[in-house]
């Protein structure tokens, strides 16, 4: 029997570890999932002590101090306010890693500039935020588990 492969999670939880880095999570569309998947691995409480769920504008603005002026121009999905919301949380919960995530699950909520599946992602570390864009086209539940699971590659990708 070969070894049992490491989950995403399990491998970003040991090299946030080795590294001795923080991390936090920053949640829209996910609502927890992203977190959750964090809290699968073993040995994760050393270096997660907690992550946020702002849903709405109001509470991306009073936790994250994501700006009003972001919002109102941008709106919510936005790759600059999935780079506040990063950049905040980190700040936040004195974290060295954040991860954020904002987007449209679907099935409602879409329109023609931002249709459903749109995601944007933000990986804050080392006092820079990369974000990436990302387009699924699954239901609810599908399109909130591939962006926890992008959210996740994206910090291993900034990790280096």
């Amino acid at each position: 029997m070969g070894k049992k492969k490491k989950s995403l999670e399990e491998t970003a939880v040991k090299a946030l570890t080795q590294k001795k880095l923080t991390i936090t999570t920053a949640e829209s569309c996910t609502g927890g999932l992203l977190a959750a998947r964090l809290i699968n691995a073993s040995g994760v409480s050393g270096i997660f002590d907690q992550g946020i769920i702002t849903y709405s504008n109001q509470a991306k603005r009073k936790q994250l101090g994501v700006r009003k002026k972001s919002l109102k121009r941008f709106g919510a999905v936005s790759r600059q306010v999935a780079k506040e919301m990063a950049a905040g949380a980190a700040k936040a919960m004195n974290a060295d890693i954040a991860l954020s995530v904002t987007g449209i699950a679907g099935p409602d909520g879409g329109s023609k500039k931002k249709p459903v599946g749109l995601v944007y992602i933000g990986c804050y570390y080392q006092k820079k935020v990369t974000v990436k864009k990302y387009r699924f086209n699954g239901n609810r539940r599908e399109n909130r588990e591939k962006s926890a699971e992008q959210a996740l590659k994206l910090l291993m990708e900034c990790l280096g």
